[in-house]
């Protein structure tokens, strides 16, 4: 049943304002079919996106447990560009959600899973046909990815794709030569050589990696791995410290 609250929820304490709010409880199904090139997953958990964070009504705060909250992801929370983002009536709601929670990321430095969070939001523009939107957004992803940390393997695939998507042909390729120079793993190869097949044919659409990567590629979702601590930020919970954490 996909993205069915576990329960009617519980009482949470926001780790920015203190005050309670009831959040639904969410326990994420298993994916059946093969997640995008950038990583969304397959059914049937592509279509619980509405329940990846939770939000304080209080103060507005969102993040995959309120309850938890960095010192200077309070900080940022309070001042005013968080503020004018979570208010742009421009954006869709739930976009708003994932750059609100992208914005808190970068202001306590985690770059790579703030490049998550923003392209999550491209995901809720895809699903809802703005494409202006999920080209800006996965511009920004890539900004954020390029400023952090070395990219490991699958985030260059990732940039590869969003640059793809976005239109951005010339980058996208420069890219996937540069990845393909690096002699990554075998599956990575493949995902690579299909995306030059792709910028070649100055295709911006969405393509499964099943295309790539004979089945089942299957990414599971975070909550049924084995947790780890993210090696960037703070105060990331659930299937959120895999894919968030970057």
């Amino acid at each position: 049943m996909a993205g069915a609250p576990t329960s009617a929820g519980r009482e949470k304490r926001c780790g920015v304002c203190g005050h309670e709010s009831r959040q639904p409880g969410f326990r994420p199904p298993v994916p059946e079919q093969a997640p995008d090139l950038d990583l969304r997953p397959g059914e049937p958990v592509r279509s619980t996106m509405a329940r990846w964070l939770e939000t304080c009504p209080h103060c507005g705060y969102a993040a995959p447990d309120i309850t938890e909250a960095h010192p200077a992801g309070a900080q940022a929370v309070a001042a005013a560009p968080y503020r004018a983002l979570i208010a742009d009536t421009a954006h869709p709601v739930l976009a708003r959600r994932f750059l609100a929670w992208a914005h808190v990321l970068e202001e306590t430095g985690a770059l790579h899973a703030a490049a998550e969070a923003t392209l999550h939001a491209a995901w809720v523009a895809d699903d809802l046909n703005r494409d202006d939107l999920a080209r800006q957004w996965r511009r920004e992803a890539v900004a954020l990815w390029r400023s952090g940390p070395a990219l490991d393997a699958e985030q260059s695939v990732r940039v590869i794709d969003a640059l793809r998507r976005a239109g951005d042909f010339a980058e996208a390729e420069g890219a996937a030569e540069a990845l393909a120079g690096l002699n990554p793993p075998e599956a990575v190869a493949q995902v690579t050589a299909l995306e030059v097949r792709l910028i070649a044919a100055e295709d911006m659409g969405r393509h499964s990696m099943a295309s790539a990567i004979a089945p089942p590629a299957r990414r599971p979702h975070v909550t049924h791995q084995p947790k780890k601590r993210p090696p960037e930020g703070g105060g990331l919970k659930s299937w959120l410290r895999r894919i968030f954490g970057g």
